[in-house]
């Protein structure tokens, strides 16, 4: 082999193995820190979970809504419904399937009440496991002792374990950080593997594929990208192509209630339109989406122009953020696929901190908005009566500009290298694989010569 095709392909580098070595030294650390993280996601739950407020306005008012429990009754799984066959499930393959298996164990007992109990205790405690595996595969991508803190933050987050339990997001958000790893470890076949079942899980992880192609075009490494784009359609549908061909119609109920679907809680576009702006519900889609469009353009740009190369997480959080800031929805468990790719891209905790006490904000601000809309009768008892849309406005406003601002600060990393934390350690990219210290072979615009003078391993 040459000594490029070994960098291609090889099974990585001295840092790799570092990394790998400090990993293992911090595991009861990272074990400890992500079992405390659980435990304050189960206690924020405690007040529906042992207080009875399951359902009422009592989960408003105690913020400890979660989809779990009642949609394990909405959907029919108490009477052994399974899902897109005999019922038109809008969720993608892996988590019906994760949600038709636990209700198939708690199945035999016969008090329903009680089965709704377990199945959201048994849902909590697969959620957990992998927010353990996200909070390692965090470690492992962060790819040096000093960084690896950033999976401390990933595990007692506010933002974590306020949603951890809200819906089933924690299975995505894990698979897409082993995609990370595996991609830094140079294994493109393995990590389109892991991205293609993060798709099957949760369908935000496909804008990932964005941001690796731009890299990889600009560092000549489109080979591994193909790889990897192969093996994340193969699985992806392996996964969803007995699910088509058995109920095509409940396996697309996912992509028509999310086509269909108008401008929800958390969006600047419900935030316009209860402000007074006129926006129809058609244009919804057009406007999110043409948003959208119009940020990966810039990132794109970004890609290809900056001084130096953007290091991948760098790329995917630009990408997700942008992302959430042009959705028509911005659910409050939404902030678990940003944690991950925020403490990659800027291990800062300054503006990490900042971000999370307005993700707190609104977090409290959306459940006491819909307690608001209750009846005077379902507030006799509770201690708060909630808040109108000018307070919870202004909650929504305080995300989107802690995350535009997030953006922002990483933006100013990607062309000032010297600034950028992980950079100033003296490395590339500990997530870039066989991109991390490439040189360029295909950039644009104005910094485009001096890029190709920049050497790879330099700040």
């Amino acid at each position: 082999m040459t000594g490029e095709s070994q960098r291609e392909h090889g099974a990585g580098g001295p840092t790799a193995g570092t990394g790998a070595s400090a990993v293992r030294e911090l595991a009861p650390y990272l074990l400890l820190a992500s079992v405390a993280g659980l435990v304050l996601a189960y206690l924020a739950k405690a007040p529906c979970r042992f207080g009875g407020h399951w359902e009422g306005a009592g989960r408003y008012a105690f913020a400890c809504y979660t989809d779990v429990y009642p949609l394990y009754y909405g959907y029919g799984f108490t009477d052994g419904v399974v899902p897109y066959l005999q019922y038109d499930l809008e969720y993608p393959v892996l988590i019906g399937a994760v949600m038709f298996l636990l209700s198939s164990v708690v199945g035999p007992i016969e008090d329903a009440w009680a089965r709704g109990f377990l199945f959201f205790d048994l849902t909590a405690l697969l959620m957990g496991a992998f927010l353990v595996v996200a909070v390692f595969a965090v470690a492992a991508a962060a790819g040096d002792r000093r960084r690896m803190r950033s999976a401390l933050f990933m595990a007692l987050a506010p933002g974590t374990f306020l949603a951890a339990f809200i819906n089933w997001d924690l299975m995505a958000v894990a698979l897409s950080v082993l995609f990370i790893v595996a991609w830094g470890a140079r294994r493109p076949a393995l990590a389109g593997v892991l991205l293609g079942a993060a798709i099957a899980a949760k369908f935000y992880p496909l804008v990932f594929l964005g941001p690796l192609f731009l890299l990889c075009l600009r560092a000549g490494r489109l080979r591994a990208f193909f790889l990897a784009l192969a093996t994340t359609a193969g699985t992806w549908l392996a996964l969803n192509l007995p699910v088509m061909l058995a109920a095509p119609h409940g396996w697309s109920t996912f992509f028509v209630f999310s086509s269909e679907r108008m401008a929800d809680w958390g969006s600047i576009w419900y935030a316009l339109q209860e402000w007074g702006v006129q926006i129809q519900p058609d244009q919804v889609n057009t406007l999110g989406t043409g948003s959208f469009v119009l940020a990966c353009t810039a990132i794109a740009v970004v890609a290809l122009c900056a001084p130096r190369r953007p290091r991948l997480t760098q790329l995917l959080f630009l990408v997700v953020a942008a992302f959430l800031l042009t959705n028509k929805v911005w659910s409050p468990q939404f902030v678990l696929w940003l944690v991950p790719l925020a403490v990659l891209a800027r291990p800062r905790f300054g503006a990490l901190g900042l971000w999370q006490l307005a993700e707190i904000g609104y977090f409290v601000g959306i459940w006491w908005y819909l307690l608001s809309m209750s009846g005077p009768e379902d507030l006799a008892g509770l201690p708060v009566a909630g808040i109108g849309f000018d307070v919870y406005g202004l909650l929504l406003l305080g995300r989107f500009a802690a995350v535009a601002l997030l953006c922002a600060l990483v933006l100013a990393d990607v062309f000032a290298p010297g600034r950028d934390p992980v950079r100033a350690g003296g490395v590339d990219d500990p997530s870039g694989g066989v991109l991390s210290d490439a040189p360029d072979r295909f950039a644009w615009g104005v910094w485009a010569g001096r890029a190709a003078r920049v050497p790879a391993g330099s700040a």
